[in-house]
């Protein structure tokens, strides 16, 4: 019988470090070719599943596929599309089995968080259910870092560095001007419903009157008179106040401070505008000239300053995740299990997908201070080891070099089209 092939695919919004993850995907099948036959990825994700348009990685290079390792992105596109339940819409499924039988894909390795790895287990299911069985294994990637099981998600680590690294540079400028000008900069960073990448923002703090001066996370339902007089006392104390806020702030009714009113593709609600209007209310009640900035697509993208245990560990899961594949087991996801904080030790286990799909992660409540706007010790400790270590992609002309790839098309087999 023909060896099976694999196919691979990103979802969801990329990291600075999930094509990490499909560097060690591909390099561990290359070095497995007796086992397994061509790795075909996704165009746009599942989406590239479903419409039979397939990327043959076999047609790059090996210097090309070791260069994904330090370009951000996603190199074979990525998108928002969540399948529904197999009853719902069996007829996708059953779809995602003619293209994989048509294909000989006997491994199927999804990229992304909790939507994804639900998807990836209801893979799983249909495929023995028809008879036609796949090896499904999840990667983890999440920037939220609210998979649970897992330690901490790959692409956490380097946007916590850009966060942590951009609160203490925007604070030296702000204080440098804060006698005539600016008193306020607000930046709003990602996080719906978890506050790690705000609570990110605490590692620049190092003495009390660091910055940030206050972080607003998902957890902590927001008061406004709370606030206003926190930021009223800390520009009296150090003449400027740096707020970090998370995109999912809330009120105490569950309201979020900025809600568009629209969702997703995955059916989450669309957020954003939470810097302006926080940075308007303080201004308007206070009176202190403000600045603020949106983190944005930034956070995520800046493989430049990305942390090299964050690089480490995509690449690790990638490569797990093919390695569990062929030992035979099935709906299952490489984690991250921290063995020590102290030296910072960690190494690769596992979980099944049934435990990880559709399950948030919220911050600790002892991660968080008692006021509700810093982090704890404890946070601090578990934070930390995540930015260590830097792994710049090589520069030419002051530019970082990125890898470009061909994105060969695998020709389509099946006769019949499928509409998304």
């Amino acid at each position: 019988m023909a060896k099976k092939n694999a196919f691979y695919a990103q979802s969801g919004g990329v990291t600075a470090v999930i094509n990490a993850s499909a560097c060690g995907v591909i390099e561990t099948a290359r070095q497995n070719k007796d086992k397994i036959g061509k790795v075909y990825a996704g165009r746009n994700g599942i989406i590239g599943a479903l419409t039979e348009d397939l990327i043959d990685t076999s047609k790059e290079s090996a210097r090309n596929i070791t260069a994904l390792r330090h370009t951000p992105g996603g190199a074979f596109g990525s998108c928002r599309y969540k399948l529904k339940g197999i009853d719902e819409s069996r007829a996708q499924y059953e779809r995602l089995i003619d293209v994989f039988k048509a294909h000989n894909i006997g491994y199927f390795f999804y990229n992304g968080g909790g939507d994804s790895q639900d998807t990836a287990h209801k893979v799983s299911q249909i495929s023995e259910e028809l008879g036609y069985p796949i090896t499904c294994v999840g990667i983890p990637k999440t920037v939220d870092n609210d998979l649970p099981m897992t330690d901490n998600c790959p692409g956490f680590g380097s946007v916590a560095k850009y966060i942590a690294v951009s609160t203490r540079e925007a604070a030296y400028d702000v204080a440098s001007m804060a006698k005539t000008s600016t008193k306020i900069f607000v930046m709003e960073v990602m996080g719906r419903h978890a506050g790690w990448i705000a609570a990110a923002a605490g590692l620049a703090k190092e003495e009390e009157a660091d910055a940030p001066h206050i972080i607003l996370f998902p957890e902590v339902p927001f008061d406004k008179d709370r606030f206003l007089k926190r930021v009223n006392s800390t520009v009296k104390k150090h003449g400027y106040c740096v707020i970090v806020v998370s995109e999912g702030v809330k009120y105490k009714t569950g309201k979020f401070l900025t809600d568009s009113g629209t969702k997703d593709a995955f059916g989450h609600a669309q957020l954003g505008g939470v810097a302006p209007f926080l940075a308007n209310m303080i201004t308007t009640e206070l009176g202190h000239k403000h600045h603020w900035a949106v983190a944005d697509y930034l956070q995520r993208s800046a493989r430049h300053i990305a942390s090299k245990t964050d690089v480490d560990q995509a690449y690790a899961l990638g490569k797990a995740a093919v390695e569990m594949a062929l030992k035979g087991k099935n709906a299952v996801m490489p984690i991250i299990i921290r063995t020590s904080n102290k030296p910072y030790r960690w190494k690769i286990g596992e979980a099944a997908l049934a435990d990880v799909a559709n399950v948030e992660k919220m911050m600790p409540k002892n991660f968080i201070s008692r006021n509700g706007f810093e982090i704890t010790d404890a946070c601090r400790e578990y934070l930390a080891p995540l930015i260590q270590g830097e792994d710049y992609p090589p520069y030419k002309n002051g530019l970082p070099q990125y890898a470009r790839m061909k994105n060969a098309a695998v020709p389509k087999k099946l006769k019949k089209r499928f509409r998304i």
